[in-house]
């Protein structure tokens, strides 16, 4: 049992934690949008995955947006240090909502009064979740039988994934490749806490972790395949698979690997359930709308930017 200090010490620091997570968030958003429009607009030629990243290497755009990322990922792992994966990752869907002026600045595209609406109910969600399910952290690193099981569970499922997105290419092939994404980031997020408890110990320990090694393997892994499903089809297909597969399968991961859990009874269950349905058609219906208008952005910049045809005579 936790006595009433430990539990006010555990709330501070997930105080903390939401605080970290949300600035994390915020670096996101601006990384995401950079990078987004450099992966739509580096080449009109359909390319493969290394080859894109290899082009979008010499963007300095998106450097400008890597370095965003870098920020979002090092304030995730102050965060994690502090909070659960269950909290952090719940918080990150509110990069959309961060995205939203940032994207419309970007654009000169007015928020719709629809996306307002959607963005309130998103945080409103995101608040419940987080005040009404109490998410507690669990242990920092899992054993390697456990690590074994989810290799074997997640491995073939990616590659799957993958492999699919070669045989149906357009709209599936990007939710197929957002999928694998955003499943990456969340696999990314419980290794965060491993690597930090190995850090802890010292760069020796840290470089003796397995932790770290498929830890940084597994942040490439994400940035390439985001950029590959950005790429793949219509921005309305991956970046809403990509923004929910982030929590769904991070609070997965959070719960059956580090034994984090939510502290809910049964009347605050029935809320917490609404609000969790809540974030997913919030988020759906505000990345949908991010993503739309970006193509549409890109499709006038296509247009501006094409020679005018000439007659034979002219």
């Amino acid at each position: 049992m936790f006595s009433d200090a430990d539990e006010e010490v555990a709330m501070d620091k997930a105080d903390i934690a939401a605080l970290l997570a949300l600035c994390a968030a915020l670096s996101s958003a601006f990384g995401s949008v950079i990078r987004q429009r450099s992966a739509q607009e580096i080449t009109d030629e359909p390319v493969g995955h290394w080859k894109l990243f290899t082009l979008l290497l010499r963007d300095r755009r998106w450097w400008l947006g890597a370095a965003a990322a870098v920020t979002n990922y090092s304030l995730q792992a102050a965060a994690l240090s502090m909070g659960s994966v269950i909290l952090v990752t719940a918080l990150q869907v509110t990069v959309l909502l961060f995205a939203l002026p940032i994207n419309a600045r970007l654009t000169h595209h007015r928020v719709t009064p629809w996306e307002w609406i959607w963005a309130t109910l998103l945080a409103a969600a995101v608040a419940v979740i987080v005040t009404v399910g109490h998410p507690t952290a669990g242990q920092q690193r899992a054993s390697l039988g456990t690590w074994v099981v989810v290799a074997v569970v997640m491995g073939p499922a990616l590659v799957l994934c993958v492999l699919g997105a070669r045989v149906w290419p357009g709209p599936v092939a990007a939710v197929l490749l957002a999928l694998v994404s955003g499943s990456s980031l969340a696999l990314f997020a419980v290794l965060t806490k491993g690597v930090i408890e190995a850090g802890e110990a010292g760069a020796g320990a840290l470089l003796r972790s397995p932790e770290v090694y498929a830890w940084i393997a597994i942040a490439m892994t994400s940035m390439v395949f985001q950029q590959s499903a950005f790429r793949s089809g219509a921005l309305t297909a991956s970046l809403p698979t990509l923004t929910l597969a982030k929590p769904v399968v991070g609070w997965i991961l959070g719960i059956t690997v580090l034994s984090e859990r939510l502290r809910v009874d049964g009347a605050q269950l029935g809320a917490l359930v609404v609000a969790v349905a809540v974030m997913v058609v919030a988020t759906v219906a505000l990345a949908r709308g991010e993503a739309a208008t970006m193509e549409a952005l890109s499709r006038r910049r296509a247009t501006a930017t094409r020679p005018p045809v000439t007659s034979p005579g002219g």
